[in-house]
């Protein structure tokens, strides 16, 4: 399971816990809401920080993976890169024998 996915589960059964807890309360809907919304955020920032700093380190791998790529791929639209990336193998071309 991706990291994101496990802290958005997590946050949003944070915030059913908080509210199902404040549900016996007589009070106002929205304010049992606005105030779930607020302690299971706090909550969650205690609780939670371990899948949080796990999806901030999934998510900056992936762009800096998205960087790189990007750079790989300027580089060969420009034509500095080099034709045969394997150097093992010779470059394959029209009058490459097969």
């Amino acid at each position: 399971m991706s990291a994101a996915l496990k802290y958005t589960l997590g946050r949003i059964g944070l915030f059913v816990a908080v509210l199902a807890g404040l549900w016996l309360i007589d009070m106002n809907v929205f304010l049992k809401l606005m105030l779930a919304l607020a302690f299971s955020a706090a909550l969650s920032f205690f609780l939670l920080r371990g899948w949080r700093d796990e999806m901030a380190e999934e998510i900056g791998t992936a762009a800096e993976r998205r960087r790189t790529e990007k750079e790989r791929l300027r580089t060969a639209l420009a034509g500095e890169d080099d034709p045969n990336p394997n150097p093992t193998r010779p470059a394959e071309g029209p009058d490459t024998p097969r």
